[in-house]
């Protein structure tokens, strides 16, 4: 699934500020950023384009990534890479996460370094 060109990541988060650094962030370091502020709006981003990663806040109103996540390993078989970005650090959370087959989980405040670290692990650059 990987596109030509530049990686594409859509990055989830209800958060401007987080959005807006992450999309900095990544942007800068050369990867295509795209972002939506909530679960539903990534749902209908992914319904209309592919994307190389999915970076995904989990505690969100409406539908959390976690609920996302499963919602669409039920409605199609191939999603994107799930890297959770979250301020959620239990254990427990944690293993929720690896359960739905993310790639990986980092913790809010997560630092430059270990984002784009995760990042270019999973899809290069």
């Amino acid at each position: 699934m990987p596109t030509p060109g530049k990686p594409k990541i859509l990055v989830v988060d209800d958060e401007p500020d987080t959005v807006e650094l992450i999309q900095l962030t990544l942007s800068t370091a050369g990867y295509d950023i795209h972002t939506a502020m909530s679960a539903v709006e990534a749902m209908n981003c992914l319904e209309d384009e592919d994307f190389d990663l999915l970076l995904l806040d989990v505690m969100m109103p409406e539908v959390s990534g976690f609920d996302m996540v499963t919602h669409l390993h039920e409605k199609q078989k191939d999603i994107p890479p799930v890297v959770f970005l979250t301020a959620r650090v239990t254990q427990a959370d944690r293993s929720q996460g690896e359960d739905l087959g993310a790639a990986a989980y980092l913790t809010k405040p997560a630092k430059r370094g270990d984002l784009l670290d995760v990042v270019k692990k999973i899809v290069g650059r």
